[in-house]
Formats: C-alpha cells, structure tokens, sequence
C-alpha cells in the first residue's frame, strides 16, 4: 500500500509541472499570482531606474562641485550653467544666484541698502525649497517598493491560505486521503506564498539600499548649502562695508 502511494505521488508529480499547477489553480489564486508577478516586475522597473538616476545625480554633482570649488567666479558659473541645471546641487546653486541678483537688481532700483540678515535668509530659504524639491522628485516612487516589501508576503500568504482551504475542500469532497491527491492542491497553495517572497525580498533591500543612498546624499546638498551660505554671507558682508565707506 506504501509503495502505491509513493508511486502515486512521483507519478503525479512528474505529469505536473510548476506552471500546470499554476493554470491549475482557481481564479482567486490565478489573481493573487498574476498581481505577485506584475508587482515584482514593476519593483524591478523602480530598481533600475532610481540606481541608474542615483547615478548619474552624483556623477553630474561631482562635475559642478569641481566646477564650483575650482575658484573661478560664481557668475560665470551661473552663465554656464544658465536656466539648465543637470542635477539638483547645481539647481540649488542657480536658486541661489537668481535669489542673490534680483535682490541686487531691487537694490539698484530703490537705490537703498538692504538688510543683509534678510537677503541671507532669502537666499537660504531658496535653496532649501530647491532641494525638498529635487529630493521629493527623488522619493518618487519609493512608496511602491516599500508597500510591496510588507504587503507581498501577506497577499501571497492570502493566497496560500485560499488554496489550502480548496485542496481541503477537494479532498472531501472526493473522500481521498492519499498523499497523491492531497500533495498538487498543497504545492499549487503554496506557489502563492513563494512569488509573495519573491517579490518582496528584493523590494525591501532595494528600499533600504537606494533609501540609505538618498538620505547621503541629501546630506551632501545640507552641507553644500552651508557651505555656499557662509560663501554668501561672506560676500554680503563685504558688499555692506563697501557702502558704509561710500557713505562716509
């Protein structure tokens, strides 16, 4: 009788493969699967995208910080650059400037000093929305990732649990209790649970690799906009010496 069963189950297992299993299953399964696999295809798609972009914003971040620390005039440097910035330091360097000329296009209207605490705090202010802004833009999309990390392995135990009961169900109603006809409605269960980790696996260490990645380099434009505040303070402070001596 034992050796029946076990060439039952080899026999069943052999005439069934993984994907007959799966076309196999009822159409809450077929569902479950078919979400698993497009959502995992789609973290994919994020993956590769948000690396590549990571990419390209540091590579294009350390051309304009050669660029910038190079000691050439920052003017010059806001031409080059003009209304085109290729990455989002130099978006919050052309902020910056276009903060610092128009206040000196107002001041030679009004032909009147202004404060220079303000224009500083103008200053800062732009380049802090100009990077929320460019880090948002970065962020975009990263939800999905972590959605999936924590919600596949649910709905692919969703699934597993739906098709346990149907095997179950199927069992009794054809009063079997062989492993043979209890051992494909099981794996076919199962098969849920597996795409669910396969597609969150890779979800959540991409969140934490590329979230780890952002956080840096998010830093990385804090302390260029410290650093270009102080640069600018520097400058306001000489441009209000100046006209106290011209005012004497």
């Amino acid at each position: 009788m034992e050796t029946e069963t076990l060439s039952d189950v080899t026999n069943a297992a052999s005439a069934m493969s993984m994907w007959d299993l799966v076309w196999a299953s009822d159409m809450v399964t077929k569902v479950v699967m078919i979400g698993l696999i497009a959502a995992s295809v789609w973290c994919w798609a994020i993956i590769i995208e948000k690396f590549g972009t990571l990419r390209q914003v540091k590579l294009k971040s350390n051309k304009f910080e050669e660029r910038f620390w190079s000691g050439g005039s920052l003017d010059r440097l806001y031409d080059a650059i003009g209304n085109h910035p290729a990455d989002p330091m130099s978006m919050m360097f052309v902020s910056a400037m276009k903060e610092w000329k128009r206040t000196n296009i107002m001041k030679s209207k009004t032909d009147r000093g202004l404060r220079g605490v303000s224009l500083q705090q103008r200053i800062e202010k732009a380049m802090m929305v100009s990077m929320d802004k460019e880090l948002e833009e970065l962020d975009t999309r990263m939800g999905f990732l972590a959605s999936t990390g924590s919600a596949a392995p649910l709905v692919g135990l969703f699934g597993t649990v739906w098709g346990i009961i149907n095997s179950f169900n199927a069992i009794a109603a054809t009063q079997s209790n062989s492993l043979a006809a209890m051992a494909p409605g099981i794996a076919e269960a199962l098969f849920t649970t597996a795409f669910g980790l396969i597609a969150a696996i890779p979800a959540v260490i991409a969140y934490n690799k590329i979230s780890s990645d952002i956080d840096r380099y998010a830093k990385r434009l804090d302390n260029f906009m410290v650093e270009f505040s102080s640069i600018l303070s520097r400058e306001i402070d000489d441009s209000a010496i100046k006209a106290e001596m011209a005012g004497e």
